[in-house]
């Protein structure tokens, strides 16, 4: 099948990349050009595990090509992906700006023949019927406008895509559905669902499946604090509540907060949908209000150890929003270096794939260190922030003899309190008791 996605963000360039990889004809769609001509190299602006390997064979075996050209790439396909940027705006709504610019390229380019556009976006409820309209005043060619969300985790993507758990479909068109369950059955095969909805059903499953996942953090966090002050450990309640299979373990563990381009902005977005509609959102707007609390957690710690920071040297290792991703939209690190800063705290930090966008943010402000055992010398406080592998398991030792100061502030609580302890480091989890 011909396919044309227009984006090449996360979304774009994994859906373009797994849609060639079963033997369609994809042809990725951006505006900017310097990207375009990078990936027209090989060169992935992303880091997302398996996806470099994956564009690179399709290119190689030419089913995946790139062009900033949205007319050619439209009039060669039948199925029009659209996954293009939705930023937010300061009172949580969406700049559909983008989305509805294209949706009017889309009707230029529109010839004779029948065109399924699908919105891969996250967007409010009703979108989809604007880009339909948009289209209309424009060509008098058929098409019909989907929802087909995406349910895509950075730092796992692609495993996402190839395997995933459901696929949703939202059109009023049954011969459409059909189309598209044609398309998706090889992703299918072990029987999870293509469950095929209202366009309406479709947008809202995206935004409430993402709001009760973060409800779920941002709630754990908030008993997390509690236990800390009541003398409970989080840990164990989180494996006392686990097996309850109506709780589930997924999404219970404590931290610094959620982070990048999904939770934040869609938690936000459904909030400002229930303004629009006169619903008061109650939940969303604390899950929101809990988790920008949450970030300031592991600040509040250190000046309740050490008093005042001024001059201090803070060691931080991890500047994701989360493992195997470089994406640091949001993150909690952000939080936590900017307050730290604002403190006259010398600041070095490391991540595996993060180092670039934290330059971007921070420029000579902080210290950047090469490695992750570099980054602690001299350091009053190792803090650990995004649980990468490479951290779970260190050499204790040798970071004792980097550290000034024998002392950790451990963010997502993967060490163990009673080994460190005998290593004479003086230890902070979260909600550790």
């Amino acid at each position: 099948m011909h396919i044309a996605g227009i984006g090449t963000g996360y979304v774009g360039l994994v859906v373009g990349a797994c849609l060639a990889d079963i033997g369609n004809q994809v042809i990725c769609v951006d505006k900017a050009e310097e990207k375009i001509k990078a990936l027209k190299k090989n060169k992935i602006p992303i880091y997302e595990p398996e996806l470099d390997e994956l564009i690179i064979r399709n290119r190689k075996e030419g089913r995946l090509s790139f062009t900033t050209n949205l007319k050619e790439a439209v009039v060669k396909s039948k199925l029009i992906y659209l996954a293009v940027g939705t930023p937010p705006k300061k009172d949580g709504s969406l700049d559909l700006s983008d989305v509805y610019h294209v949706a009017e390229d889309i009707g230029d380019a529109i010839r004779d023949d029948y065109k399924i556009i699908i919105n891969k976006s996250t967007v409010p409820v009703g979108t989809a019927r604007r880009v339909g309209e948009i289209i209309r005043k424009r060509t008098n060619a058929p098409f019909d406008v989907i929802s087909n969300p995406e349910f895509l985790k950075e730092g796992n993507a692609v495993e996402d895509f190839m395997k995933p758990d459901r696929i949703i479909i939202g059109t009023d068109n049954p011969e459409v559905g059909k189309i598209m369950k044609d398309l998706y059955a090889p992703f299918v095969r072990t029987g999870n669902p293509i469950i095929v909805m209202s366009i309406e059903s479709a947008e809202m499953t995206k935004y409430a499946s993402n709001a009760i996942l973060a409800a779920k953090i941002s709630f754990m966090n908030e008993i997390s604090n509690l236990s800390e002050k009541v003398g409970a450990d989080i840990e164990e309640v989180r494996r006392g509540m686990g097996y309850d299979p109506r709780i589930g373990a997924s999404f219970i563990f404590p931290g610094v907060g959620y982070g990048g381009s999904c939770f934040p902005k869609d938690v936000k977005a459904i909030a400002n949908m229930g303004r629009e509609h006169n619903v008061k959102m109650l939940i969303s707007e604390a899950v929101e209000l809990v988790n920008e609390t949450q970030k300031r957690i592991i600040y509040e710690k250190m000046k309740t150890h050490f008093g005042s920071l001024k001059n201090k040297k803070i060691a931080i290792w991890g500047l994701a929003f989360k493992p195997r991703t470089d994406d640091m939209r949001e993150a909690p690190s952000i939080v936590t270096i900017n307050c730290l800063l604002k403190e006259g705290v010398k600041v070095r930090v490391y991540d595996p794939e993060a180092m670039d966008n934290a330059r971007k943010i921070f420029g000579n402000k902080i210290e950047y260190g090469r490695t992750s055992y570099e980054c602690l010398e001299n350091a009053d406080a190792l803090t650990l922030l995004t649980e990468w592998n490479e951290f779970r398991k260190p050499d204790f030792e040798k970071i004792s003899r980097l550290l000034k100061n024998k002392v950790i502030f451990d963010g997502r609580n993967i060490y163990n309190i009673e080994r460190l302890r005998k290593l004479g480091f003086t230890y902070y989890g979260i909600g550790r008791g």
